[in-house]
């Protein structure tokens, strides 16, 4: 496979497996506190639809717009989402954001578990609605990358197949242990994942840009797919002079303390 398609399969992995952690942490706290089946039948309900669009949109979207639109597209649809996760690891990493913490997470779902009250039937509907709701809700953003990735690289199957694999893996471990996923540095994950869906967001752009040209043939960047490395290179060193600019001393002198303007999320 090119590097183009390794990148693909890589970042799905790495972005579904950090979304996968946290829905991980909100299901796991249903099933301890209420309810195993409910947790996974709402579980299962938000995999389904989420395979459905992922089906739909992915099969079809690539027929509907010239290749250098759609690379065009699909690039600044990468920006938007890899600009978003930078600016959550340059605050964290700044000290301007608090860093992502599962096991608080996972106390603050089993506190709002425990105070509703318990319903009839064989389902519980408050671990279905909330454990639908948790996957659904970190679902979607890896639908998006997944077919982004895998219509402009035209091999949707392997960009699901990453992100499927990362499933997976968070299942068996979670399982496993049984107990959220806190060892994972999770917020170093999202730091990497947004470097890569930066990079080919910013190499697709370049290449989608050619759609304004007559004929509208995509650009080449100099060096082929290699250009993504020194893409990668450029993000990761404006990141970190962007996280050392923002590390100023609050006042009395000491740098700002993690969640000292900002939550978790």
């Amino acid at each position: 496979m090119s590097a183009a398609v390794w990148g693909v399969v890589a970042a799905s992995f790495a972005a579904c497996f950090v979304e996968a952690v946290e829905a991980a942490t909100i299901v796991m706290a249903m099933g301890f506190t209420r309810s195993w089946r409910s947790a996974l039948l709402g579980t299962a309900a938000a995999l389904g639809v989420l395979t459905v669009v992922t089906a739909v949109l992915g099969l079809g979207f690539g027929d509907w717009v010239p290749e250098s639109g759609l690379q065009l597209v699909v690039g600044t649809l990468m920006l938007i989402f890899g600009l978003q996760w930078l600016r959550k690891a340059v605050l964290r990493s700044s000290g301007r954001k608090k860093i992502h913490d599962e096991e608080e997470i996972y106390r603050e779902e089993v506190e709002a578990a425990l105070a509703a009250g318990h319903g009839v039937g064989r389902i519980d509907m408050f671990s279905f609605m909330v454990s639908f709701k948790g996957v659904f809700l970190e679902g979607v953003e890896v639908v998006f990358i997944v077919i982004t990735f895998g219509v402009n690289a035209h091999n949707v199957p392997g960009a699901a197949a990453g992100a499927g694999a990362a499933l997976l893996v968070v299942l068996a471990v979670a399982a496993a242990i049984g107990r959220p996923l806190s060892m994972i540095n999770e917020n170093l994950l999202k730091y990497g994942v947004g470097l890569l869906l930066a990079s080919f967001g910013t190499y697709w752009v370049g290449e989608g840009s050619g759609t304004f040209r007559a004929g509208g043939e995509s650009l080449e960047w100099p060096g082929g797919d290699l250009a993504i490395l020194g893409l990668l290179g450029v993000w990761f060193l404006t990141c970190y002079t962007l996280a050392r600019l923002l590390r100023v001393p609050a006042a009395g002198g000491s740098v700002l303390a993690p969640g000292s303007t900002e939550g978790a999320r």
